[in-house]
């Protein structure tokens, strides 16, 4: 039977896709597969049992990639399951820059107990007043799952979308609005957009990305949105511009203390994918991705290990095997086989920088002797017999 655990708690729509093949366990050294979302684990032992970990949500800032790739160890994360929900409170977000929503509700509430409230709302509404987004230039900087589906919505909202990516996938690029205007430099978003939104993973390159450099670019009174990571901009520089008005304001999904006291920042408590929908469409592909690891051997949406697929698993036995990425390992697995006098009906190997795994179908039940030649072979991280 195989354990799993949960480090934080996880939507039932997912937990009830194991079946009765599944057991869940209190603590990670009994597990052989991990469901986490926020958890942090850097400092925590991962115990030899421990074969794949998925991340119920897309960043993987909490799980410690490097250690797990050398344990072989398979992490996944679930990107485009919470995308709609972080899109919709971009949008959101646009429109309570653009009006001053928040301030207006405000002063009902203070006047709440006013019987001439409505007389005066008249009067003071225009203190409130904002402008309309239809018309105004959305700059998107990282079309990915999220940043799509923005830069479409915006489109169909009347605005006039600048997208800038790169590393633009060829799928990601079909699903495009042929309205949307694709940027190869960053720096014209920056001069040429009234409302800035950043989608980018947090990497080494990307930290503050937006930086006092990018804002001086900047057209005055421009709203910059950060629904992504706080540090890819620098906050401190952001803050001052908001001072002086170069920024209008200052949209953020990440509360902190240089920004929550700040009166043109509006800084909201997380909630991107904090929807019930987001969360089961995270804790659905998450479980869906373990199941099909532990079961068929097969890897989608690995941050550390290179995707790899052969289908359900119905040969005599499949043997999956996670090690580095050097010459000559395929020839030597191969040879075990054929010096074992096994057949291999079917295989795939596939590599993700240093790492790389291999599957193979074989039509003879794999021996304990083969298993740790194979185990045995310098580089090899960890051999799974699946099936």
């Amino acid at each position: 039977m195989l354990k799993y655990t949960c480090l934080n708690p996880i939507a039932e729509a997912g937990l009830g896709l194991f079946d009765d093949e599944y057991e869940k366990v209190d603590t990670i050294e009994e597990a052989d597969a991990v469901l986490v979302r926020s958890a942090a684990m850097h400092d925590l032992e991962l115990p030899e049992t421990l074969e794949a970990i998925a991340r119920a949500g897309a960043g993987v800032n909490n799980i410690p990639l490097e250690k797990c790739a050398d344990k072989g160890i398979v992490v996944f994360n679930t990107p485009g399951a919470n995308a709609n929900g972080v899109k919709e409170l971009v949008l959101a977000g646009m429109l309570l820059a653009s009006r001053d929503i928040i301030g207006g509700v405000n002063w009902v509430q203070t006047e709440r107990q006013n019987e001439e409230i409505a007389k005066l709302a008249e009067k003071q509404k225009k203190q409130f007043a904002g402008y309309e987004i239809q018309g105004k230039k959305l700059g998107i900087i990282g079309l990915g799952a999220i940043g799509i589906l923005v830069a479409n919505a915006a489109v169909n909202l009347g605005m006039e979308v600048y997208g800038y990516d790169p590393y633009i996938s060829v799928d990601a690029a079909w699903k495009l609005s042929r309205n949307i205007k694709h940027i190869n430099d960053v720096n014209e978003i920056y001069r040429e957009c009234d409302f800035i939104t950043i989608h980018v993973p947090l990497l080494e390159s990307t930290k503050n990305m937006i930086n006092q450099e990018a804002i001086n670019m900047m057209k005055d009174g421009v709203v910059v949105l950060n629904f992504a990571r706080d540090i890819l901009v620098d906050e401190n520089a952001m803050v001052m511009a908001l001072k002086t008005g170069k920024v209008r304001k200052y949209v953020t999904d990440f509360p902190n203390h240089t920004t929550a006291a700040e009166k043109d920042c509006i800084v909201i408590p997380h909630l991107g994918a904090s929807t019930e929908e987001s969360e089961e469409n995270c804790a659905v592909m998450a479980v869906q991705e373990l199941k099909d690891y532990l079961e068929n051997g097969n890897i989608r949406n690995s941050v550390n290990y290179p995707n790899c697929d052969m289908g359900d698993c119905i040969s005599v036995c499949r043997v999956g095997i996670n090690h580095r990425n050097t010459k000559n390992m395929i020839s030597q697995f191969t040879s075990i086989f054929g010096n074992a006098d096994m057949n291999i009906c079917n295989m795939v190997n596939k590599s993700k920088g240093d790492y790389a795994y291999s599957l193979f179908d074989l039509e003879q039940p794999l021996s304990a002797e083969v298993l740790e030649r194979l185990k045995s072979v310098d580089g090899v991280l960890r051999v799974r017999v699946i099936k």
